[in-house]
């Protein structure tokens, strides 16, 4: 693939990546957090939400601010069964860690595991599938990790981490749950206050949501997350990527790579990529700037 240009560098100044994996961390990645924090600066991006699927990362972020001062590293938690699935107290002690960022469960979701669609065929699987496949041969598959009951209505424990992360200001991600889920979630999260919800990579396989469900979650506030690697790896096309911005609204999408692969392209890159492939379908500067820049700094708490 070929290297951002000049342009859209530009245009992406100044963001966060707000998903990203990269090491440490349980599988291979392309880069360190360490050396990518230089990376991101040198190319005048300002920061990256650390994200893994099995550990909190609040205190590798608070390395890498005090590594490279200045930068924005914010650590995050996922709430897969590795951390106790819907755990409270993960949420609260990574809160009081300085994590911003909370998951909903992701490889452990209920909507997850039960996913007998496949990817596309040439698609690149998700790394964590090796992981999760290997943990299951081993006798150690947890079970699926629940946000709602039978009845579709969210749960208590659910209830309780929303609270927390509305009383710690804290931003939701959604993770890999089901569009009915996703629904529920959302519309429980704005009753108990969170200020900032962003629904994962709505486009990815596990989850599919559809334009008339990805509008009215706007219209609670929530922002579509857009990942450079769901199209990348070929899970949905380009075309259906692009066709789900233009249709919800720029202003209600946020940019993100989910790069750190190690057959990827360089994490660092990922924002400004989009951002070409943005100008070259007719997108404005204005457009990139806010799903690039705007929403994903107030997404990372950075204002």
């Amino acid at each position: 693939m070929a290297e951002p240009s000049a342009r859209a560098r530009e245009l992406v100044a100044g963001a966060y990546d707000i998903h990203i994996h990269v090491a440490p961390d349980v599988m291979r990645r392309r880069i360190d957090d360490l050396t990518l924090a230089a990376r991101f600066a040198e190319v005048g991006l300002a920061g990256f939400v650390l994200k893994s699927h099995y550990v909190p990362t609040a205190e590798r972020a608070a390395v890498v601010r005090a590594a490279v001062p200045g930068f924005g590293a914010v650590g995050a938690l996922t709430l897969n069964a590795a951390v106790g699935g819907m755990n409270p107290i993960a949420v609260e002690i990574a809160a009081r860690s300085g994590a911003q960022v909370v998951w909903l469960p992701t490889v452990d979701s209920a909507n997850q595991r039960a996913c007998t669609v496949g990817d596309p065929e040439g698609a690149t699987p998700p790394m964590w599938a090796r992981l999760q496949d290997e943990l299951r041969e081993a006798g150690m598959a947890a079970d699926p990790v629940d946000v709602v009951g039978p009845d579709g209505a969210v749960l208590e424990r659910t209830r309780q981490v929303l609270r927390l992360i509305a009383k710690h200001d804290m931003t939701l991600a959604t993770g890999h749950l089901s569009a009915d889920e996703i629904d529920a979630v959302v519309t429980a999260a704005v009753a108990q206050g969170v200020r900032r919800i962003v629904v994962t990579h709505p486009e990815f396989t596990s989850q599919r949501v559809a334009i008339d469900r990805q509008r009215a979650l706007a219209a609670k506030g929530a922002l579509l997350e857009r990942c450079f690697t769901t199209p990348h790896s070929g899970k949905v096309t380009w075309e259906t990527w692009l066709a789900h911005i233009a249709a919800v609204g720029p202003e209600h999408s946020v940019l993100s790579s989910d790069l750190g692969q190690p057959f990827n392209p360089p994490v660092e890159d990922g924002l400004a990529l989009l951002a070409d492939r943005l100008l070259a379908e007719g997108f404005t500067e204005k457009d990139i700037w806010t799903m690039a820049v705007d929403n994903s700094r107030r997404m990372a708490g950075a204002r």
